[in-house]
């Protein structure tokens, strides 16, 4: 909350609407659902290594600039941040054990926590909350998440133990934007080259060992500041397709994994693994560059949005097993997914809008598409591409593996993508990088406008729930009514176990930040 003083340690934040109601609001399934055979319960033994399954290695260690799902997943188990969140999505305290809010919402004074240390023995204190900030901020970092920044004027380190930031304007998502990886509280005297060959972070798990195109290993923290984890160490393991990983845990060499094909959950549950199902706020969605080619026109995208039968995308791609979304899949902000030029596939208004655009013959458009960074990503494409056809329009695919995808996407060098983009608590954290003019990713949106910027400000400088959800209604609607992307639906994630794994709890933010409290019984 922005408005008024706060002083009461250890306090939850809440960002919305409690994740669970949310989801029941919006006709979702509860936040965790079992299918299969269900872990043993009581109590588990303390130790050993938990070896996760995952389709493609970490494509960066530094954590600033991780966008792949696989990094995150790994360094958020390495690194802290100031804020976190508990299961339902409430901002919790972190690295800061507290905060103050001025009354006037220009003042956050962060309270942090004593006794830290890096993973390589050094103390943890307000100069590198500083350092990190500031950094994040600066534009030659290129940090993903340094529009979450944009209301923070200055830093300061008042004494060793707090932080006082100082606001342009009231920052209603601040807080939560604080506790994601990308905004992790790096040592002032380590570098992004450093980093990415030695993470030393201030989490739960250490770095140990890296072994290309194989396996990325990380051993208990025992000076982590919380509760110390359970494992001694995680092995998360390369392996490039979902059934075989399966195939790994029926044969024992993998007790952990999550898959994003509800057809390899459904043989891993056969096969008598636990398999959790978790509903996300992450979404698929084919981004379109308006900045290149034939996207340049709004009536070409438009033509492409209503060319799309969202519903089959998801019965091809995914079983089904999802939800038709709009552009916000926060809790408490959720997208309308109707509200859109064409809620339902019309060829014939395609049509229209492809005569508007002086392109009654068709157009082709340059896609790319990730084979590794999920499951679904090829079926989906060619899905899109055999709807989109049947309107004039060709997607000249180009599959890539994980790590050139990524790199050709942080490079906006595409005309459109098939991407499952990471949503977040607040929609202002999710979309306010992508869709002002001063974001920094706006390269990768393609898209910004001064309608857009102004909105997006005024979502961030007042507390008041129904006025924010209104706003950002207000940008849902903008985005959609100029087919800025095509977003199509919301998923799920399936936490397959072995049945000595007990204790971990999946999240509806894909976050892998249980695995401290995981254990092999």
């Amino acid at each position: 909350m922005i408005a008024g003083r706060r002083a009461r340690r250890g306090t939850a934040v809440a960002v919305g609407l409690s994740l669970a109601g949310a989801l029941v609001l919006s006709g979702c399934a509860p936040a965790a659902t079992s299918t299969g055979s269900a872990a043993p319960s009581g109590a588990a033994g303390a130790g050993g290594t938990l070896v996760v399954g995952v389709t493609s290695e970490p494509d960066t260690l530094f954590p600033w600039k991780a966008t792949q799902f696989q990094a995150v997943n790994v360094l958020q188990n390495i690194y802290g941040t100031l804020t976190e969140f508990d299961k339902d999505l409430n901002v919790v305290p972190g690295l800061a054990e507290s905060w103050d809010t001025s009354s006037d919402g220009l003042t956050l004074t962060l309270h942090l926590r004593k006794g830290v240390t890096f993973d390589d023995g050094s103390a943890f204190d307000s100069a590198d909350v500083k350092f990190s900030l500031d950094k994040i901020k600066e534009e030659a970092t290129a940090a993903v998440a340094a529009a979450s920044l944009a209301s923070v004027k200055s830093v300061d380190a008042t004494d060793a133990q707090t932080v006082t930031l100082h606001l342009s304007a009231p920052d209603a998502g601040l807080l939560a934007n604080l506790g994601v990886v990308n905004m992790a509280m790096l040592s002032s005297d380590d570098t992004e080259a450093a980093l990415n060959t030695t993470p030393n972070g201030t989490g739960p798990f250490m770095f140990k060992e890296r072994k290309a195109n194989q396996s990325l290993t990380l051993v208990r923290n025992d000076a982590y500041w919380g509760d110390k984890t359970k494992l001694d160490g995680v092995e998360f393991r390369v392996i490039p397709d979902e059934s075989s990983i399966v195939s790994a845990m029926q044969s024992g060499n993998v007790q952990f994994a999550v898959f994003d094909d509800p057809l390899v959950a459904q043989t891993a549950a056969a096969a008598g693994l636990a398999v959790a199902k978790t509903p996300q706020l992450s979404y698929h969605v084919l981004q379109l560059n308006a900045r290149k080619g034939p996207l340049t026109d709004v009536n070409v995208r438009l033509a492409m949005q209503c060319a799309i039968d969202r519903q089959q995308v998801l019965d091809t791609a995914a079983a089904g097993e999802g939800e038709i979304t709009g552009p916000i899949t926060s809790p408490a902000f959720r997208s309308d997914p109707n509200a859109r030029p064409c809620p339902t596939r019309d060829l014939t208004k395609a049509a229209e809008y492809l005569t508007k655009a002086g392109k009654p013959d068709g157009v082709t458009i340059k896609t790319i598409v990730s084979q590794g960074e999920y499951s679904t990503s090829v079926n989906e494409a060619q899905n899109l591409k055999a709807q989109l056809a049947e309107a004039k329009i060709t997607l000249d695919l180009d599959v890539l593996e994980s790590g050139a995808y990524v790199d050709r996407w942080i490079g906006a060098d595409f005309e459109a993508a098939v991407a499952l983009n990471g949503g977040r608590p607040d929609p202002d954290g999710a979309y306010s990088r992508y869709f002002t003019s001063t974001g920094n990713l706006n390269k990768v949106a393609g898209y910004s406008s001064p309608e857009l910027d102004q909105l997006f400000a005024e979502g961030r400088q007042t507390s008041d729930l129904a006025k924010r959800k209104e706003i950002y209604t207000q940008i849902s609607n903008n985005l959609e009514d100029n087919a800025v992307w095509i977003w199509m639906f919301t998923s799920y994630t399936y936490t397959a176990t072995t049945s000595n794994v007990t204790g971990f709890t999946p999240m509806a933010n894909s976050s892998l930040q249980y695995l401290r409290e995981t254990a092999i019984g």
